[in-house]
């Protein structure tokens, strides 16, 4: 079910963390979903890397389009515009990849669907930009330079809404320093919802972890 643009960007920007997740079984998908929406991150990040995983979407996303229709499903791993097209068809509302294709760029903006590329220079930065993008990924986010790249960044380029994944811990002292450097939300996989939790079927678990950094992220905002 699509979603206004401007409503999904605001969702990414609000919860501040975007769960970046993906399992082979739709079912144990949407329990780890609803997980974090119930703790406070209703946009998650599918990732397309399993195979079949647009099939395992389709399904997860008919199943909150009845049981929680406030779910904002994403699709991440997108690097061509077919894969970015199939997907929206599937219901995704919004599209992250690891890099920047201007290509996937018009096909979203001709949806109205929010794409948020993955970025590693100002060069890259500014061509999303100039194609639409409100969200940018900074991807990988360590590697590229951290906090300090971001820092680096918004000062030329105060406009900049910045969303980084990998290097990013659900933990204090990381939260506040990416946080304190300006991004806007970040993406975060294995370290929020983690193996172990996942092979306990810890679903509660989840949640609070979920829950815990949503609550972190708006008491280092001053929210």
């Amino acid at each position: 079910m699509s979603k206004d643009r401007l409503a999904v960007l605001a969702a990414m920007m609000d919860q501040g963390v975007i769960p970046v997740f993906y399992h082979p079984d739709a079912e144990v998908c949407a329990k780890v979903i609803q997980a974090c929406a119930d703790g406070g991150a209703k946009a998650i990040e599918f990732t397309n890397r399993g195979d079949f995983a647009a099939h395992v979407f389709l399904d997860v996303t008919r199943h909150f389009a009845k049981a929680d229709p406030s779910v904002i499903m994403g699709v991440g791993s997108i690097v061509d515009a077919p894969t970015a097209g199939l997907y929206i068809a599937n219901g995704a509302n919004f599209v992250v990849g690891p890099m920047l294709n201007p290509e996937v760029a018009r096909l979203c903006n001709r949806r109205m669907i929010a794409y948020s590329p993955g970025c590693g220079s100002v060069t890259e930065i500014s061509e999303a930009q100039e194609l639409g993008c409100e969200i940018v990924k900074v991807f990988p986010g360590s590697q590229v330079g951290g906090p300090d790249f971001v820092k680096s960044v918004l000062g030329p380029m105060p406009w900049t809404k910045i969303m980084p994944t990998g290097g990013v811990d659900p933990t204090e002292a990381s939260l506040k320093s990416w946080f304190g450097a300006g991004i806007v939300a970040a993406g975060i996989g294995s370290k929020l919802i983690s193996q172990d939790l996942l092979d306990a079927g810890d679903y509660a678990g989840i949640e609070k972890r979920v829950r815990d950094t949503v609550a972190l992220i708006r008491a280092i905002r001053g929210k």
